[in-house]
């Protein structure tokens, strides 16, 4: 057993209990909230059986403790036999619990009982193989919910929650390999990243489906059995997976696990007849849209759809090269055909304006699939920031999106969306961009409403919340008018305000208030039991329009009211506001010591990267490179060289496209 998995608790808790598999299953809670841990016993539970199947291993502890720590730094952590979470990652109340939160805990339990096979019952030999344990309990995770809740979608939701944030973090030339050397123990917490959790369960995924559902499988169960009780390297897993499979697994993964970063595949087409020639080559994908130095190549799985089956994979090929030409038959004159469908492999595809023309039909329609529409989005705003294509190009292409109703394609979007939001806050082109933004999503928001339906989907449940908050944030005065409505009837006793549409409500009564409502907010702080609901409330506070008042905050942030692990994303909120920017960030460097003897590793450095990224000039670059200089971060240096990368992207972003993205902004009004 790995002394790192060892804990003990002692505190008063309620417990509420079953037996799954003969194995005694517990989860305890606060005193008074044990029904709130009744959705995670249910999970387990299930979850237990379930992995024992699929893993080839039963669980081999008589007993599993499930318990919520009241300040808790990680989001949950898997001692064996003893997991421990913070409490709003396990806790979920019938009414109060937003569905995305209860959606969060189902995955955020599957993950940790992962870990009970993926790093516990077998252990990688040292850190540089971290990603055994998260990068598998994270792919793990969606197995179990998948296997639990198959209406949530959730490999729908994995594009848009893992695979698409991974892609954009491993552009930078900051980032790591996912197979990472450590040698020192500053590092350990700056490798507990986007790279070995999400990309690790992206690699993994393309590689389920380059080997077969089965094939991996039986390699899986083979890894866990024969290292049992032991620790493992990368290529143990490889070996593993081979001798299931009989596919050269090594020579094809060690591309993706011992390099930095991912290709951009560029192709173009021809047309012999019903036969389509695609050319298809690969280059290092790099945000900033600059040669690679070290000339790196990947063996990349391609795959190809077309419009005559465009849910259908047609051809498969392994690209080794710089550039191949794929031969495809039977394609119309017009047809079209896409690569990577499904965003199964790990790597971006530019296509020529002419190709790109073909798609905007099949978008509008929805011909394509939910998931391509996705990738195609992703990855055309990815070209725009690297400067291939410029930023009218994807605001264009977006107005094919005025029909769309898939929440995994809303949130691509308005990610991207969002990423403009720093170039623009302070330039005369953030209203027109807002309005841009509100004449994009009112076709979605009527059709919404305000209230759950019966019988809608839960993906459609989803939707509603994130459209509201994005009117909210893009000012749309009917938006914050209502929603205000629906707060002070609620407050009243005349309406029930959903637990979904909460956040978005507390923030536009804060947006279009003063004095009155900060303190009605921070009495419905105080007054409330539970965290969750603290914690929108307390996030919710950023959006005040006041400098003095966004001061209060940020001081009411470190105050003992708020939990230490919380007291993060309040001043991340306030930071995200525009008047609130520029504060947060003077607050920080008054503060830095306390702030880094309060929180160091993960926390520090998502602290640290969230006030400086969305900075953009040269100057700033160079004040926040000085100021780390002058006051380092062990634990976090990672994360403030990518925010000097990503500084410095904005700039010459902003510089780039700056003319014309203010001419086409202003014919949209």
């Amino acid at each position: 057993m790995s002394t790192y998995i060892i804990a003990c608790v002692v505190g008063e808790f309620d417990h509420i209990e079953t037996t799954s598999d003969n194995v005694c299953i517990r989860v305890y809670t606060p005193l008074g909230k044990g029904e709130m841990g009744r959705f995670a016993l249910d999970c387990a539970a299930k979850i237990l059986p379930y992995y024992k199947g699929y893993f080839g291993s039963a669980y081999p502890l008589p007993k599993l403790d499930l318990i919520a720590i009241p300040d808790f730094a990680s989001g949950a952590m898997e001692n064996w036999g003893l997991v421990t979470f913070r409490e709003t990652c396990i806790l979920v109340d019938p009414v109060n619990t937003s569905t995305a939160r209860r959606q969060f805990c189902a995955q955020v339990v599957g993950h940790e009982l992962a870990h009970m096979w993926f790093g516990n019952l077998v252990t990688m030999e040292w850190w540089t193989h971290l990603w055994l344990n998260e990068g598998y309990a994270e792919f793990a995770m969606y197995l179990s919910t998948d296997y639990l809740f198959p209406h949530y979608k959730i490999w729908m939701q994995f594009v848009s929650e893992c695979y698409m944030g991974a892609l954009a973090t491993d552009s930078l030339r900051t980032s790591h390999p996912i197979e990472v050397p450590v040698s020192n123990p500053s590092e350990v917490d700056e490798i507990f990243d986007g790279i070995s959790y999400d990309k690790g369960a992206c690699v993994i995924r393309m590689l389920h489906e380059f080997l077969g559902h089965e094939a991996f499988k039986r390699g899986m169960n083979l890894y866990l059995k024969r290292h049992q009780f032991g620790n493992t390297f990368t290529e143990d897993l490889w070996a593993a997976l081979e001798e299931s499979s009989g596919r050269p697994v090594r020579d094809v993964m060690s591309t993706w696990t011992r390099q930095t970063g991912y290709p951009v595949v560029r192709v173009s087409e021809r047309r012999e007849g019903t036969t389509r020639i695609i050319t298809a080559s690969q280059r290092r994908c790099l945000a900033d849209g600059k040669p690679d130095a070290d000339d790196q190549m990947w063996m990349v799985p391609l795959s190809f759809s077309s419009s005559q089956s465009p849910s259908e994979t047609i051809h498969k090929v392994i690209l080794s090269e710089r550039t191949t030409e794929v031969r495809l038959e039977n394609i119309g004159p017009d047809d079209w055909v896409k690569l990577n469908p499904g965003a199964v492999g790990f790597y971006r595809v530019q296509y020529p304006p002419e190709m790109l023309e073909q798609f905007k039909s099949a978008i509008a329609t929805k011909v394509m699939p939910a998931l391509d529409r996705n990738s195609l989005v992703d990855d055309l705003f990815a070209l725009v920031q690297a400067g291939d294509s410029s930023t009218v190009d994807f605001l264009r292409l977006a107005r094919s999106f005025v029909d769309e109703d898939e929440f995994t394609v809303w949130s691509c979007l308005l990610s991207s969306l969002r990423r403009l939001w720093p170039l623009l806050q302070h330039t005369e082109m953030l209203e027109p961009f807002h309005a841009y933004c509100r004449q994009l999503l009112r076709t979605i928001h009527k059709r919404l409403g305000w209230q759950q339906r019966e019988g809608e989907g839960h993906m459609t449940t989803l939707l509603r919340p994130m459209v509201i908050a994005h009117l909210v944030s893009f000012n749309d005065q009917p938006t914050l008018a209502e929603a205000e409505r629906l707060f002070r009837a609620h407050q009243e006793g005349t309406g029930t305000l959903h637990a979904d549409l909460r956040s978005a409500a507390y923030r536009a009564v804060l947006k279009r208030g003063g004095k009155a409502e900060f303190d009605m907010m921070l009495k419905l702080y105080r007054e409330a039991e539970m965290l969750e609901e603290k914690n929108r409330i307390a996030h919710a506070l950023g959006s005040i329009p006041d400098p003095e008042l966004l001061t209060s905050v940020l001081e009411f942030a470190l105050s003992d009211e708020v939990r230490a692990q919380e007291s993060v994303f309040v001043m991340i909120s306030v930071s995200a506001n525009r008047l609130g920017h520029e504060l947060t960030w003077d607050f920080y460097k008054r503060n830095c010591q306390i702030l880094c003897d309060r929180y160091k590793g993960r926390l520090l450095a998502q602290l640290v990267k969230s006030l400086t990224e969305d900075f953009t000039t040269e100057e700033r670059a160079l004040e926040v490179e000085q100021f780390f200089v002058e006051h380092p971060h062990p634990g976090a240096e990672r994360s403030i060289l990518q925010s000097l990368e990503t500084i410095r992207l904005n700039a010459a972003w902003l510089q780039r496209d700056r003319q014309g993205l203010s001419e086409y902004l202003a014919q949209c009004q």
